[in-house]
């Protein structure tokens, strides 16, 4: 193991200035799937669980699912949201049980609430309701992105270190070509969030700029 006396986000900075591995690039057709933009997540001075990491990161968010749909690709929004009795959270449920917790945000709770700036087409949109940490673990979403023949998966959301990861990596387990816009994911510290960001640039995803993806989304022109 190489041993380093340099912070996480110094360790980023170096990566994202002389990458080590080529891009995966932009395919065909893509999706946005925007992960747990939810009021226990991003209500900051409300719930002790949400965190800031950039804060223009809903607006930035926001932008890219008005492109998306202006140009007719499918804009996903996850959330997690429990039963009364919290045990379709599963083991992950059971560390702690406080008001707090993870199990305890309950459906139709104002925690599982999408947070209110956000731009949410409740016509054209697909809302999916996840149980556990990745998009894609036992929900619609492998096979939506079927159906809309996608081979490039778009990911903001929070946290880095957590559902974003877990989505990230299990979007290049199914063979999509992943993207991250760095301005729209946030964690509650720090260090695991440019940690993760570093991780995932090395190994699972293109960490972009958000403008680059404003960018591409700009010019696309659909494929099929």
């Amino acid at each position: 193991m190489e041993h380093s006396d340099k912070t996480a986000r110094q360790l980023y900075a170096e990566i994202k200035a002389k990458p080590t591995r080529p891009r995966f690039g932009f395919g065909r057709k893509p999706v946005l799937v925007n992960v747990d933009l939810q009021k226990a997540y991003t209500s900051v001075g409300e719930f002790v669980t949400a965190y800031q990491t950039d804060p223009g990161q809903l607006d930035h968010v926001n932008r890219l699912a008005g492109l998306c749909r202006a140009k007719g690709i499918p804009v996903v929004w996850t959330h997690v949201a429990y039963m009364e009795s919290g045990e379709d959270c599963g083991i992950w449920g059971t560390r702690t049980n406080t008001a707090d917790s993870l199990q305890n945000i309950k459906v139709s709770s104002r925690r599982s609430e999408f947070d209110d700036r956000l731009d949410i087409d409740p016509v054209r949109d697909v809302i999916i309701n996840k149980r556990m940490p990745s998009a894609f673990f036992e929900t619609h979403l492998p096979s939506l992105l079927t159906w809309h023949r996608v081979d490039t998966v778009i990911v903001t959301g929070g946290s880095t270190s957590g559902c974003v990861r877990a989505t990230v990596v299990d979007s290049l387990g199914h063979g999509y070509r992943t993207i991250v816009p760095e301005e729209c994911v946030a964690d509650k510290h720090e260090s695991p969030h440019f940690a993760n960001l570093y991780d995932m640039a090395v190994k699972y995803a293109d960490v972009l700029p958000v403008a680059e993806v404003v960018a591409y989304l700009e010019s696309y022109r659909p494929a099929n």
